[in-house]
């Protein structure tokens, strides 16, 4: 590559990253709206679940598996890939009809958006070695952080001028853009470029994606022109029922999305290449990343559809962690069986290598207590009219968030991962123990709250980079995808079990608190109560990165994550 296509391609990556991350955050706001278009009541919030949880689903289950493929297959071809799923992902969900739909375009862009993290990640580690690595991966790190403050700002920004739709239009626009942008910048500096002339396209192919594509946005938009008239009308009109797939638009839809698969598995230069992307899932291990998804998955609807402020985990959760427990028991055999596994033996056997995921678990269990509870905290006090103030107390806290991934970056080139992550779970342990001691009237102080604020999110932000350069500096360069992915996808649940645990804690605080406050007689106690609750959360949440610092101090020794002497620039 050229001396700047590098980094040019890492940031592009980053970009996509960003973006991803924000579509994580942005369905808050427009979750109203979207459960309007799919005909459901605001007062059954219940059945929105979905929504996000199909998200996280394909975010989460699927991520080892594409980290896989990014390792066997390349860090460019599989950005590029989840740039294009995303995008799918997007319009599905822009042009969504039914619940159905919508949640099959989340999925979608869970999967997609998943993906870019790994392949980002791993990318880093392609370009630069162990002690020159900090600094970007605390670029990395922070413009995902950025995401999730931008999500929600962008999304108001669309909402406050066009519908909701419009958000998951901008998406697919950018993902396309970017896909574009890094295969032309990879053709371009590529040492063996395709020359493939325009004309030895597969027209076929295109012209079945273009059939598509326009035949679903007729299906699902029913512009009232076209339903009108007499003539063009009949494609609305179902030959048998009153199913929507029955009609001929619909058909047509079934028909050229059968014709676009057929093409692009026994073509010879198709659209896209399905045969070489089949080979290449049942190489990175196909039954094993099944397995994988299925016990993620039952973890994450067990405690993604459950309502935290009344219940640790669903009705129905229970079964889910059954499940789980199966599909976990069967993985671990499969994986001492299979010759070449999801995860290849001694891949993480390394103890820096194993204690990032334990660390980045600790870690996602202290954020998101941040991340739901300052804002409910204020919900309770100050702001109880107001969930955009509630939630503007919170982007104090992400505004650090980045800063201090930048700066975590940039001290593991002279210093250890251990010490960096560790006193960055004691800064966040502060904050939460100067949370703890907030009253009713705390936020109303501007400069010791946003203090607090800051000093919290700077330590979770210096922990991130140090973490990820543990995890590469003690895997081997071939496994460096699937193993981003295991420690995301362990700080995602360490999230989610993170907020049932604390949630918990937080409740029973509340009962005690409530009831004594009753035995005094007192006749206000709700809010009394209530913050006994968050205080609990907030000391619990210390605790959590207090476990993080210190596993970080015990396990990241032998990392090599510093620089000893100063190498050259990146060629």
């Amino acid at each position: 590559m050229i001396d700047r296509a590098p980094r040019l391609l890492l940031a592009m990556a980053a970009v996509a990253v960003a973006f991803a991350a924000a579509d994580t955050y942005v369905v808050v706001l427009a979750l109203p709206e979207m459960m309007g278009t799919v005909q459901i009541p605001i007062s059954e919030l219940q059945r929105a679940a979905p929504i996000v949880s199909g998200f996280l689903l394909g975010y989460v289950a699927m991520l080892p598996l594409i980290g896989r493929i990014a390792d066997l297959r390349g860090r460019v071809p599989v950005l590029v890939m989840s740039l294009g799923v995303f995008a799918v992902g997007s319009l599905i969900t822009a042009l969504t009809f039914d619940m159905t739909t919508m949640v099959t375009g989340r999925f979608l862009q869970g999967v997609g958006g998943g993906g870019l993290v790994p392949a980002t990640l791993a990318l880093v580690a392609d370009l630069y070695p162990p002690h020159r690595r900090g600094i970007p991966l605390g670029v990395v790190s922070a413009v995902q952080e950025i995401g999730s403050v931008l999500g929600p700002l962008f999304g108001a920004a669309v909402l406050a001028f066009a519908p909701w739709q419009m958000i998951f239009a901008i998406n697919l626009l950018v993902g396309v853009v970017l896909a574009f942008a890094i295969a032309a910048l990879t053709r371009r500096t590529a040492e063996q470029r395709d020359r493939r002339p325009w004309w030895r396209l597969d027209w076929l192919g295109l012209a079945a994606a273009v059939v598509l594509v326009v035949s679903f946005t007729i299906l699902a938009l029913r512009p009232g022109p076209i339903r009108r008239d007499l003539t063009w009308g009949q494609i609305f009109v179902p030959y048998a029922g009153d199913g929507i797939w029955l009609t001929p638009i619909g058909v047509t839809v079934i028909l050229s999305g059968l014709a676009l698969c057929l093409r692009c598995i026994f073509a010879a230069r198709p659209l896209v290449d399905v045969r070489s992307w089949g080979a290449s899932l049942r190489q990175a291990d196909l039954l094993g990343a099944i397995l994988l998804a299925i016990a993620l998955g039952g973890v994450i609807l067990a405690f993604a559809t459950a309502d935290p402020e009344v219940q640790v985990f669903s009705e129905q959760g229970p079964w889910f962690l059954l499940g789980s427990a199966v599909a976990l028991v069967l993985l671990v055999a499969h994986l001492r069986r299979a010759a070449n596994p999801l995860v290849p033996h001694d891949a993480i056997s390394a103890r820096p290598a194993w204690g990032a995921l334990g660390v980045s678990f600790f870690i996602g269990a202290g954020l998101i207590a941040a991340l739901i509870d300052i804002p409910i905290f204020a919900r309770t006090t100050v702001h109880r009219e107001s969930q955009l103030l509630a939630a503007l107390v919170l982007v104090r806290f992400l505004v650090a968030l980045p800063i201090g991934a930048i700066v975590g970056g940039w001290l593991s080139r002279r210093h250890s991962a251990a010490l960096i992550t560790a006193a960055g779970m004691v800064l966040a342990a502060v904050g939460f123990v100067g949370m703890a001691q907030w009253d009713a009237t705390s936020l109303n102080d501007e400069v010791a709250t946003t203090a607090v604020l800051l000093i919290c999110g700077f330590g979770f932000g210096l922990a991130l980079a140090p973490v990820n350069a543990a995890l590469l500096a003690s895997t081997a360069d071939d496994v460096h995808g699937v193993a981003s992915a295991l420690v995301v996808v362990a700080r995602m649940v360490g999230m989610l079990v993170g907020i049932s645990a604390l949630t918990t804690l937080g409740l029973r605080r509340f009962a005690v608190a409530r009831d004594a406050c009753l035995e005094r007689g007192e006749s206000s106690c709700g809010t009394a109560a209530a913050l006994a609750q968050e205080h609990a959360v907030f000391l619990g949440a210390a605790g959590c990165v207090l476990v993080a610092g210190l596993l970080a101090l015990l396990l990241f020794r032998g990392a090599d994550t510093h620089e000893v002497h100063h190498p050259g620039p990146l060629h």
